[in-house]
């Protein structure tokens, strides 16, 4: 099996990438677009999928959230022994696990929606990646339907031009 991209890449981790964070709020940008749009679904619990440091998971927390954050590791899929009215992969999740392995990841954490859960999942779009029709694909499969899409996660609409997606797909129920 290829690599997770995510551990075989040269991107900021730790305190690193959480400096990269604390540097772009001090800048005055909004860091909290992923926990804002979870939040106004209003959901009973969410699990951050990918939750890396807990920037997100800290934040939905503090909106008052019960959140379980995991992160990677190679003894997936999760047993968790619940469900989750949200899975949230923010950060690239599914840009970075092994090439090949999205259709399973997507499907292991539908399995952990309650009926009428969502699986919300932010991306950059790139060439080489994941794309919508594939991630619709897959969702489908998974048992999952397309609720929303957008290119930011202040659902800016998505375009020709867009470099980044979030998606929502809903568990029916």
């Amino acid at each position: 099996m290829t690599a997770n991209r995510w551990v075989a890449g040269d991107v900021p981790r730790g305190a690193d990438y959480d400096r990269r964070f604390e540097e772009l709020a001090a800048q005055g940008h909004d860091m909290h677009g992923e926990a804002a749009l979870v939040d106004a679904f209003g959901p009973g619990s969410v699990l951050d999928a990918g939750c890396g440091t807990g920037r997100v998971a800290i934040e939905l927390h503090r909106r008052g959230h019960p959140v379980v954050g995991v992160d990677s590791d190679p003894a997936q899929p999760l047993a968790l022994g619940r469900r989750f009215d949200t899975v949230l992969l923010a950060g690239n999740v599914l840009i970075f696990v092994a090439p090949g392995t999205e259709g399973a990841v997507i499907a292991n954490l539908a399995g952990l929606l309650v009926p009428g859960g969502r699986l919300v999942a932010g991306y950059s779009l790139r060439p080489d990646r994941l794309d919508v029709p594939t991630h619709n694909a897959l969702a489908a499969s998974a048992g999952l339907e397309l609720e929303d899409r957008w290119s930011t996660w202040d659902r800016a609409p998505l375009g020709g031009g867009s470099s980044y997606t979030v998606s929502v797909h809903r568990r029916p129920g």
